[in-house]
């Protein structure tokens, strides 16, 4: 536990995000960054509780969808890379010359992963014959193994996940969970008889990322990448990106629909009913760490983390006070938390020998969304006293304490979200024209339906860089805000992190 009076001091204000982040997230004893490799931290263990509240929902939403868990090695030898390499260059340039990939010959291509990766190229004091990579992703790894798995239609829909670790080779500022070299990483992969059922699982990974978001609190802008910032091996991206406090995006998730370009590099085919052979169409989802940070930057405040309840490491703390004057206190303090146990909370007895207001500074920066005390009035008087993190204090019956604290963090979900949409409201602007002044700290909505030289103006004109066409578009037609053609095309242009 950090000591209440450094702890205390070393927090910066949240308006100047850039120090407070950092700060926060060691003095909450989420990471402890000295670890002697640039870019891992080591996690701590309230970190990595909340880290695992995160992944708990994940593997939730992947169970309810019928995907099924593996997990891969993490070595993944150099011909693979190789392979993606070819085929990632390949769809690239299809792309930019505006042709089917079949048309083009494929061509060695040294870009790709390979300047990012991580290499392992001795066993012991011997030299590898072939070279081998710690994952970065693992389409290579396990699309090496889906047509082993894939024989007929009825193997359809494959849908398979893991939460892993990736490396990667980070050459920019790192800050913890938002850009590191070792990624604490959830990856779907599934593959479809045809494009339309693969078209079906992006709606059902953006459903899934609805639920997750709302679970968090977190405000997030939709978007269907424009084609310069799609991954090069997919057809179309859609990115998650989290509206931070200083009106930055982070970009926490995003989904690739592949259509049948993977397959065809690694042979990934199915019988159809007729008997005829046929590739399969894929799709990716992935998440990572980065949706630990957007919680901590969203929601915290210039006192400390706030926790939404169902990641909460610990949701709620319990606060014997002035044991020594009633035999009583402790027997219900313990009553009290057996009881939340049972249905499920997440509870911690605070028995330290500690000043009462030591002890509420320490919770208070940990983010705990509910602290119960108890003394000997609230024995007699049958109650809890309940102090909200997000504001708020009230009693609450000991005899009915789990519908009690129950309703306690409905109260506290409903605040931080309802801060999140504020949140969102207070952010976006709408851009008119290219001569209106940008202000910092926020996004702009336009309507632009341009060139990708049309593009490049719009963003060196406001210094933004265009997320992609929003879900919905606009109702009404619109004028292009750099061409001034009729358009309902909805965007946003923002600075990212």
């Amino acid at each position: 536990m950090a000591e209440h009076g450094k702890a205390k001091r070393g927090i910066p204000p949240k308006s100047d995000f850039n120090a407070w982040y950092p700060a926060i997230v060691e003095i909450a004893e989420l990471v402890d960054k000295r670890y002697p490799i640039k870019g891992m931290d080591v996690w701590r263990p309230y970190g990595w509780k909340a880290m695992r509240c995160i992944d708990a929902l994940t593997h939730r939403e992947m169970e309810r969808t019928d995907h099924e868990e593996v997990c891969f090695p993490l070595l993944i030898p150099e011909d693979l890379l190789e392979k993606e390499n070819r085929l990632v260059s390949l769809l690239k340039r299809a792309r930019e010359e505006g042709v089917d990939p079949s048309e083009l010959r494929v061509e060695e291509e040294e870009a790709g992963f390979k300047k990012e990766v991580y290499w392992v190229k001795h066993a012991g004091e011997n030299e590898l014959d072939v070279p081998m990579f710690l994952r970065p992703t693992s389409e290579t790894a396990m699309y090496t193994m889906f047509p082993l798995w894939i024989r007929s239609h009825v193997d359809l829909p494959l849908k398979t996940y893991q939460i892993v670790n990736t490396f990667r080779y980070e050459t920019k500022q790192t800050r913890s969970f938002i850009r590191v070299r070792e990624i604490h990483f959830f990856e779907a992969h599934t593959a479809h008889v045809d494009e339309d059922c693969a078209s079906r699982q992006i709606e059902q990974d953006l459903e899934i990322v609805g639920h997750l978001m709302d679970s968090m609190g977190l405000p997030v802008i939709i978007s269907k990448r424009p084609v310069w910032d799609t991954f090069p091996g997919a057809w179309y991206t859609i990115a998650i990106d989290v509206i931070m406090p200083n009106g930055r995006t982070l970009q926490v998730a995003s989904c690739h629909h592949y259509k049948d370009q993977w397959a065809k590099a690694f042979d990934i085919t199915y019988q159809d009913e007729s008997g005829n052979t046929q590739y399969c169409h894929q799709t990716t989802y992935g998440m990572s760490e980065r949706l630990l940070g957007a919680v901590v930057g969203m929601h915290g405040d210039d006192n400390g983390l706030i926790f939404p309840p169902p990641i909460a490491p610990i949701q709620v703390v319990l606060m014997p006070v002035a044991a020594h004057k009633s035999d009583a206190v402790i027997p219900a303090v313990d009553a009290a938390a057996s009881a939340l146990r049972e249905a499920g909370f997440r509870v911690k007895i605070d028995s330290r020998d500690l000043r009462p207001g030591q002890k509420y500074w320490d919770w208070e920066i940990k983010g705990v969304p509910l602290r119960l005390e108890v003394g000997p009035r609230d024995v007699e008087n049958g109650n809890a006293f309940a102090a909200r993190r997000t504001g708020g204090k009230e009693p609450i019956p000991l005899d009915n304490i789990v519908e009690g604290v129950h309703n306690q963090l409905e109260m506290v979900q409903t605040e931080l979200n309802q801060r999140s949409r504020i949140h969102v409201d207070d952010c976006i602007i709408r851009l008119e024209n290219l001569e209106q002044e940008i202000l910092d700290g926020h996004i702009y909505e336009v309507a632009f339906d341009g060139s990708d030289a049309d593009a490049e103006t719009l963003e060196k004109t406001t210094g933004l860089a265009i997320l992609g066409d929003a879900m919905e578009p606009f109702p009404d037609d619109q004028q292009c805000i750099v061409t001034g053609k009729t358009t309902r095309r909805r965007q946003h242009i923002a600075r990212m992190y």
